[in-house]
């Protein structure tokens, strides 16, 4: 049961950070609105809204029916690549939405402003849809990957389990802030969920990397490294678990296993030092006060 609940925490932490992010950029659309004395427009937001989670829907299933279609070295070959993109994919937002995490806020209600003035019913079911699909986009690609990584094992289904149950938190916390006026501190919750995928998505690295070795496009250069299959395999138990977590395997090829590593290693560096150095300037700002 544990590794299957494994591939669940992944998928959950993959709706629980994307859905979270979605649902402040709902938020702040649609408390400019009511605001600005404009409630009136929620309606077309909520209609921009439900079709961006409707399209990204759609992405998704259609793409794992795709790849469910496909067999032999072309399925090896798509999967190795649809990781691969993936990984590419949930990096840039990451790291955007760490960017931009202090003017988005101002740009939306930019955006809201503009087509009011417009009296473009159409640009702010747009704008809406637009800043929901991105996430939807990267969720479906990123559960697409894990998914097909997962159904090796079988718990395909745990994956989607596990992002549902993200999603429907994400949903609460939502509330809980816009409705309910709960404070959460964004930055750490950002912080802490946005490592986990960094971890989540060098495991997927690796895998894509497998994958693509496995139908001889990417060298395996020595393979395997190591062999612990006989003290902790990754078809079970525990080490099963971890690789549903952070992409173990107890026979890795060394560039799948360079790979990952490195893509770790860098990833969160770049990703905390940011974090650290702005703690450094709070610190040394309080201290010289």
């Amino acid at each position: 049961m544990e590794n299957l609940f494994g591939w669940g925490i992944g998928g959950f932490l993959t709706g629980l950070r994307e859905g979270v992010e979605a649902a402040l950029i709902v938020g702040i659309i649609a408390g400019y609105l009511v605001k600005i004395g404009r409630a009136d427009r929620l309606g077309v937001i909520w209609a921009g809204v439900l079709s961006a989670i409707a399209a990204s829907a759609a992405i998704g299933i259609g793409a794992f029916v795709f790849l469910g279609g496909l067999q032999g070295d072309a399925e090896k070959l798509i999967e190795g690549f649809a990781s691969l993109l993936a990984v590419v994919f949930l990096t840039y937002m990451i790291f955007w939405m760490r960017k931009q995490a202090v003017t988005l806020g101002a740009e939306l209600r930019k955006g809201v402003d503009r087509a009011i003035a417009s009296a473009s019913v159409f640009g702010l079911a747009a704008l809406a849809f637009t800043a929901v699909i991105r996430e939807g986009i990267e969720t479906a690609l990123f559960l697409l990957a894990q998914t097909t990584a997962a159904s090796e094992a079988g718990a395909g289904s745990w994956v989607a389990i596990g992002a549902l149950a993200g999603l429907a938190v994400a949903t609460l916390i939502g509330v809980a802030i816009f409705r309910a006026g709960v404070r959460l501190n964004l930055g750490a919750f950002f912080t802490v969920t946005g490592a986990a995928l960094v971890v989540i998505a060098a495991g997927l690295l690796s895998y894509g990397a497998h994958e693509l070795i496995e139908v001889g496009l990417l060298p395996a250069i020595v393979a395997p490294v190591y062999d612990l299959s006989g003290v902790l395999p990754h078809t079970e138990g525990i080490g099963q678990f971890l690789r549903a977590i952070v992409g173990y395997s107890a026979t890795p090829e060394l560039s799948a296993l360079f790979l990952q590593v490195s893509y770790l290693v860098l990833g969160l560096y770049f990703y905390i030092l940011p974090v650290r150095r702005a703690s450094a300037v709070r610190a040394a700002s309080g201290a010289t006060s």
